[in-house]
């Protein structure tokens, strides 16, 4: 999940142009960066702990027919940079190697670093010296390694340069005696490239032969850590409570009394039963099939397809692929909170399909500094009306999706919204009164937004320490998800069932991972839900859980019973999850979680 980006040329490269592809290819992450060229008769490894237009600045002077470049999203391992170099052969690697543990316990070799695209390396070092030559080299990699890679290795003494790819993120042109590759389409049409090509396999390039080794020259500074690791059970996680509260429940669902604008009917049925209108109805697959082909003369059967690397997108890219037999182009917006196990996930599922995922990295730094920032305002006056608020920064997804569909000229974008997420309470304990028309699992309209920012803004006045400099990236982003427009925007669950069961059992086919401190696999991808929902049932009783299989009681997929039983596991609090989003924003876990578990309760535990 990163850009990989070169230019060989016969002649002296533009570093100019190789500048511009740089820095288109920094969208897919900056967190730090790295560059091999070839000067004087002699490969040089650059690479840094910060993005890539800051290290372009130490070789303004370089004259070059050879340099290749990576533009860092950091998944795996903050201490070892990219190009990845080892017995004379560099590599660049845009995907995630998911067994790489796997992999060096049957190796004949053993890992120099601590970064999972050693793997590829180290799988060209043994089939070179079992075959002697190139070829086969992709079939090794399908055969001894699991999941997406885009690759860029070199071998000087060879004088070859060699791209492989499994998912088709990258792209390659050659005219003018010059060799362009990056990791997107969009960034070589930026670079007024007419011949693209999409490379799924494996395609070799002549680069200038040296006999001299590689020289490595790699920047290091103090910085925050962007990969916290799920951390093992410690005393720590005495200090969050779990008490099951005696709550007055709705007799049809399990809504308690302490749900926003809750009422009870004399047989004791909740007002949210009775005006529930069945949500999960997909419509005819044939309307599915003509909304198709209304799309087919203009972008043929491609569509765009948001991933988050969560269940419901997973599922949907499945039925895309699999079942509509189209050519899906996969997206994904990391803000910051897309924990490992989702962009695992992504990587399992573009590499089984091969599916190509691009990947759009915020400013991470930035943005888990805004959450902080929202956090602290709310600790100071604890509100739940306002804990929505350190979601906000994952809305931008919705602009993002505008900008690549104009890039790529395919305006058919279908997402895999569950049709059972809608919870009300968020925007209830703010005041907001429950729309039960809504379609969206989320408000949209005008209308709709200025009502509720006009609740929260009331919120902030109270709370001043909310106007920070994060309001405006907060604002914005619900600007995009409710009130711009969504053209050419459909659901995957308005035309297939939703069916928990068999998305669980069809998942199992990509060994699709699950969470190490919960039964359940939804919200499992992102970094926030554990925490939020640990302090709605802290302070309310209940949580996203007892809303979702409320609506399932509804669509007569769950009874009652079976509702209750799943809440009473589901409700748990996940300590790993919690203190990996801690750690993530530079929290103090015990501070943070003795201020929630001193907070007024909305309940008397039993």
């Amino acid at each position: 999940m990163c850009g990989i980006f070169g230019i060989i040329s016969e002649k002296k490269i533009d570093l100019n142009s190789f500048k511009k592809l740089a820095l288109l290819s920094e969208r897919r992450g900056r967190d730090s960066s790295g560059l091999l060229f070839f000067e004087t008769d002699t490969y040089k490894i650059l690479k840094a702990d910060y993005r890539c237009k800051n290290l372009l600045k130490e070789i303004s002077d370089l004259q070059t027919q050879c340099i290749i470049g990576h533009s860092r999203l950091i998944t795996n391992s903050q201490l070892d940079n990219q190009p990845v170099h080892r017995n004379g052969i560099s590599i660049i690697h845009n995907g995630i190697i998911l067994d790489d543990d796997l992999y060096w316990q049957s190796s004949s070799l053993s890992p120099e670093y601590k970064i999972d695209t050693e793997v590829l390396l180290a799988i060209t070092l043994e089939h070179l010296n079992v075959q002697g030559s190139l070829e086969g080299l992709y079939e090794k990699f399908l055969e001894q390694s699991k999941g997406a890679f885009s690759c860029c290795l070199t071998f000087p003494k060879l004088g070859k340069l060699v791209l492989l790819s499994n998912t088709g993120s990258l792209y390659y042109s050659e005219s003018d005696k010059k060799v362009i590759f990056a990791s997107e389409k969009y960034f070589l049409s930026a670079m007024n490239q007419k011949k693209i090509h999409q490379l799924k396999g494996m395609q070799s390039f002549d680069i200038p032969i040296s006999e001299e080794s590689v020289l490595i020259d790699e920047r290091k500074i103090v910085r925050d850590n962007l990969v916290p690791s799920l951390p093992k059970e410690t005393l720590l996680e005495k200090k969050l409570l779990f008490e099951v509260p005696n709550l007055k429940r709705c007799t049809k669902c399990i809504l308690p009394e302490t749900m926003p604008f809750i009422k009870f009917n004399s047989e004791g049925v909740c007002n949210y039963c009775e005006n529930y209108t069945p949500r999960n109805k997909p419509k005819d697959k044939d309307e599915l099939l003509n909304l198709l082909k209304s799309y087919e003369k203009f972008s043929g059967n491609k569509c765009i397809v948001p991933l988050s690397g969560g269940r419901d997108s997973s599922y949907a890219l499945h039925i895309i692929k699999k079942e509509l037999k189209m050519s899906p182009i996969t997206m994904t917006y990391d803000w910051g909170m897309v924990t490992d196990l989702a962009r695992r996930n992504i990587s399992r599922m573009c590499s089984q399909l091969g599916v190509e995922n691009i990947i759009i990295a915020d400013n991470i730094s930035k943005k888990r500094s805004n959450i902080k920032k929202n956090l602290l305002a709310w600790l100071k006056k604890p509100d739940l009306g306002m804990l929505n608020i350190l979601m906000a920064g994952d809305k931008h997804f919705f602009r993002h999706i505008e900008s690549i569909k104009k890039e790529l000229g395919v305006s058919l974008n279908i997402w895999g919204m569950n049709p059972l997420e809608v919870t009300h309470f968020k925007a209830g304990f703010l005041g907001y009164v429950p729309d039960f028309e809504t379609k969206q699992v989320f408000y949209t309209g005008l209308s709709s937004q200025l009502r509720y920012q006009f609740l929260r803004a009331i919120a902030m006045l109270k709370n001043p320490s909310y106007l920070n400099s994060s309001l405006w990236d907060t604002l914005s982003g619900e600007y995009y998800r409710s009130v711009k427009t969504q053209k050419d925007f459909y659901n995957a669950y308005d035309f297939w069932q939703w069916d928990e069961n068999l998305i669980n059992e069809s998942l199992k086919e990509y060994e699709w991972e699950t969470a190490v401190d919960t039964k359940s696999t939804w919200r499992i991808g992102d970094g926030t839900a554990a925490f939020y929902n640990y302090v709605y049932f802290t302070l309310a009783g209940f949580s996203e859980f007892d809303t979702f299989r409320s609506n399932q009681i509804r669509e007569g997929q769950l009874s009652r019973p079976q509702a209750l039983e799943y809440v009473n596991e589901e409700n748990a609090p996940r300590y790993q999850n919690i203190k990996w989003y801690l750690d993530a924003i530079g929290m103090d876990f015990e501070k943070v979680v003795e201020t929630i578990n001193l907070n007024h309760k909305k309940y008397y535990p039993t």
